[in-house]
């Protein structure tokens, strides 16, 4: 029996297939964040089949496939008209479909992704399924895409008629038909047979991330040129097909100055310090100096609040270090939002209008971040945006002496974010000793607040999200007390 993932599965890669059949046990573990993207997937399904009210759902998980089977075609016979989640057999491929409803003139076939826009991959979804169900005797009237509005903005209860899009795909989905069979085909033959001998290359995360990667990549050696930094993915496999895979045997004539530094300083332990550019960083910040990092949501496709829209991050979390002058003491203040179902929003704004100085540099790490969240929370919540309107001139963005290589340190090994930079420079702090120990984590915690917990667990896990969104901003503050003992060291030997 093939299923219809498999069989996307296949589409990918037939190795990734034989391994998901044969060696489960060699999968990549599922992380928070995967497991997160799986449940607004199932909560996007559920939101859809209100497009088709009274239909009949069938249960992913009640009874066997056969009774399954049984029930779906009753079901059909007795004249439903919507089923949800049906189950359906033919030529051993088996399929559910999300949401089947019974039209003027046959069968509709609905397939609902969270996605924003039709690819490629979701017509090989859809194909499968109509030869599934043709094979079966519906008559198919139309398949089609249900995905989600991107324009849509939530205004009270959800609106499933604005946020959903529906894209009729029938033509497409009929001229893959003889590949669909031929596909089949291939898939059940290899099935039968031996591991396929199938080297890594893009195909790895196209068009998803492939879950036996830990596997399949157990060969490439840390580091390789697929840590090249500023380096595509491309480029890396180019070099991997002509046999070049250690940092050590790439030629200097196909790497970038950038590259080049990186590779040095990996295999020779050398360091880059350009003391002028970085005094030029330094004299960039004006007192007082606000060190501002802030945390948000997963970018979930269902809105979670009036004023936001699908995939939005939504801020819920701040820290503030603020140095009113050099070398003077450092004051500190956050915010960690009531996980009350209440918007987080209005309240970070008030109390972050009420922490942030009127004047001064705000220093962040990758402001690309911060800039984008207060963009929109001046484009959602234009009564506060006198307030907010001043902000993003004042960002000055501490990873870009590090993005522009002005300080490349090889521990970094090309790498420029803070959880790499601030070890490297202030090795007595460490994101490794905390509980929550990035942004992902952090985003999580707010999930698991929101869902509700004991008084105690809901305690440690703000204290524990505290903890971290303060480590970003004292980070800060230490690495520009670094970056100013090296230009000051410099300027004593000199």
């Amino acid at each position: 029996m093939l299923s219809k993932s498999q069989f996307i599965r296949g589409r990918q890669c037939h190795k990734s297939l034989w391994l998901h059949r044969h060696r489960p046990e060699l999968r990549d573990e599922t992380t928070d964040a995967q497991e997160a993207i799986f449940a607004s997937g199932t909560d996007v399904g559920q939101l859809a089949q209100q497009l088709f009210p009274g239909g009949i759902e069938f249960a992913y998980d009640d009874g066997t496939l056969s009774e399954q089977l049984k029930r779906t075609a009753e079901a059909i016979v007795s004249g439903v008209t919507t089923l949800y989640e049906a189950t359906f057999e033919y030529g051993g491929v088996l399929v559910k479909t999300d949401i089947l409803h019974r039209g003027a003139n046959g069968w509709e076939l609905y397939e609902v992704k969270s996605s924003t826009k039709l690819k490629e991959v979701y017509l090989d979804d859809i194909a499968v399924q109509l030869y599934v169900l043709r094979g079966c005797g519906l008559t198919v009237a139309q398949a089609s895409l249900i995905h989600i509005n991107t324009e849509y903005v939530r205004q009270g209860e959800i609106d499933v008629q604005s946020l959903f899009t529906r894209l009729d795909v029938t033509t497409e989905a009929e001229a893959r038909q003889t590949d669909v069979v031929a596909a089949i085909a291939e898939q059940m033959q290899l099935l039968a047979g031996p591991e396929p001998v199938i080297d890594i290359g893009p195909h790895c995360d196209d068009p998803y991330t492939c879950d036996f990667s830990g596997h399949c990549w157990a060969h490439i050696p840390s580091p390789s040129v697929f840590d090249l930094r500023d380096h595509g993915k491309p480029d890396a496999f180019a070099l991997y097909r002509q046999g070049i895979v250690r940092l050590e045997d790439v030629p200097a004539d196909q790497l970038g100055w950038r590259q080049k530094l990186q590779v040095a300083g990996t295999l020779r332990q050398e360091n880059r310090i350009d003391t002028g550019a970085i005094r030029d960083f330094l004299g960039e910040l004006t007192y007082p100096i606000s060190y501002l990092d802030f945390e948000s949501t997963y970018m979930v496709p269902v809105p979670l609040y009036d004023r936001s829209h699908p995939y939005q991050q939504i801020v819920f979390q701040y820290s503030l270090h603020i140095q009113d002058v050099p070398d003077g003491p450092v004051r500190h203040h956050a915010f960690l939002a009531e996980a009350d179902q209440s918007d987080p929003r209005p309240a970070f704004i008030a109390t972050l209008l009420q922490h942030l100085p009127e004047s001064g540099s705000i220093v962040a790490f990758n402001q690309v971040f911060e800039i984008g969240r207060l963009n929109e929370l001046i484009a959602d919540f234009p009564e506060l945006a006198a307030g907010l309107a001043a902000l993003p001139e004042r960002f000055v963005d501490l990873m870009a002496p590090f993005r522009r290589k002005e300080i490349y340190l090889w521990p970094l090994h090309g790498s420029y974010s803070i959880k790499s930079v601030l070890p490297a420079l202030v090795p007595e702090l460490s994101y490794a000793t905390l509980a929550i120990g990035n942004g992902s984590d952090a985003a999580q915690g707010w999930l698991e607040l929101l869902a509700g917990t004991d008084s105690a667990a809901a305690a440690r896990l703000r204290q524990d999200m505290l903890d971290y969104c303060h480590l970003d901003t004292w980070g800060m503050v230490r690495i520009v007390d670094k970056l100013r003992e090296m230009t000051n060291h410099v300027a004593a030997d000199g």
